[in-house]
């Protein structure tokens, strides 16, 4: 389409903003970042006495940096609206989570709307592709004590045994509740060729939205977070020697983008998209009812999936996802993020970020003069 005179005000506002966005985006990483990691130096001392106390801090400033991505998209118009389930009444209980993978904006989604779900922000592992621990926030989430996966045959087997060494260390010592993960294995525009013909060749469903998902990484999760029922069902983990009740449910979460055009990080970041409402739906299951050994395992979650279909299927063709089942209605709620608050956190950080300057320009003339 030919540009137009009409058009070039326009696009000349989304050049400034999005340089403007981008500046302090740059400037919110330089002094939030180092900050974080440098008030968990000094804090080492702490770690050595209680433990407990050491990642309860580090979560309040984890969630405040995810506070701060959130931000980014927020000040662009970029919201959320939540359907399904309420999850708000187990973000204290052990939980694993089940996201469907379309772009990186679905983890930008994700620390938005939790960041309402109480203290589970604070207290949750990622598991994310490993190219991540290269970004700018790489740092931080090696540092909470995130897990980041290699893709591929070659490193499939050895990722699954570092997963699961990764979960006996650090899951429960840094008293986690919730681990999140994208079982699809890479972005939907990746992966849904080669699923496809996965699905073709073995008979199984072809899917459009979503693409059919790996056990691998869950059933690690189920087999070192909970141990077997006689069922088969998976239950309580280390209960006598941890105190744990183990992983106790189950949330899927379904990320729908209306007109199916995920967001990604540099929406957020530069803000050129008009403002957008992200929708995210919710599910849970008791961790009674997934299977615990390999194959029921696999079908299990074909079949979650198989429902990501479905109702990405509606949302698109209706733009809402649909009601539970028995019910005629759906009934959606929009996340909210308090602006104060929003403002309080970035004034915090680039205080922050000023006050190690100094400290270290101090410590610096000290030991040269």
């Amino acid at each position: 389409m030919a540009l137009t005179l009409k058009d070039i005000p326009n696009i000349s506002w989304i050049l400034v903003k999005g340089t403007l966005r981008f500046i302090f985006m740059v400037a919110n990483n330089l002094v939030a970042i180092p900050s974080y990691i440098l008030y968990l130096i000094v804090l080492q001392p702490l770690r050595l006495f209680d433990r407990k106390l050491f990642w309860s801090v580090e979560g309040v400033m984890f969630r405040w940096l995810l506070a701060m991505v959130s931000s980014w998209g927020w000040t662009a118009g970029y919201t959320v609206v939540e359907w399904g389930d309420d999850v708000r009444g187990i973000t204290e209980e052990e939980t694993m989570v089940l996201v469907n993978h379309q772009s990186t904006g679905d983890v930008c989604t994700l620390m938005m709307c939790l960041q309402d779900k109480g203290k589970v922000v604070r207290r949750m592992m990622w598991l994310m592709e490993y190219v991540f621990k290269f970004t700018n926030f790489g740092l931080v989430s090696l540092i909470h004590g995130d897990f980041f996966i290699r893709q591929g045959k070659a490193h499939r087997d050895k990722q699954l045994v570092l997963l699961r060494r990764h979960l006996e260390k650090h899951y429960r010592s840094r008293d986690r509740k919730w681990i999140v993960l994208f079982p699809e294995g890479g972005f939907l525009r990746k992966r849904r060729e080669t699923s496809q013909l996965f699905a073709k060749k073995n008979n199984l469903p072809h899917l459009k939205h979503v693409t059919l998902p790996r056990q691998g990484a869950t059933e690690v999760i189920l087999q070192t977070l909970c141990t077997a029922h006689e069922n088969g069902a998976a239950g309580d983990a280390n209960g006598a020697v941890t105190k744990s009740k183990g992983l106790e449910w189950v949330i899927d979460i379904t990320i729908g983008y209306p007109e199916a055009k995920p967001m990604d990080i540099q929406t957020w970041i530069i803000g050129y998209r008009a403002p957008t409402v992200t929708h995210v739906h919710y599910r849970i299951y008791s961790i009674k009812d997934v299977p615990f050994e390999s194959e029921p395992l696999t079908r299990w979650l074909y079949q979650r999936f198989v429902e990501k279909e479905e109702l990405l299927a509606h949302f698109y063709e209706t733009g809402a996802f649909p009601p539970p089942k028995g019910q005629t209605t759906a009934t959606s709620r929009p996340m909210t993020l308090d602006p104060l608050w929003l403002f309080l956190i970035q004034i915090m950080g680039f205080l922050s970020g000023c006050m190690w300057y100094n400290v270290l320009q101090y410590l610096y003339h000290c030991l040269v003069l």
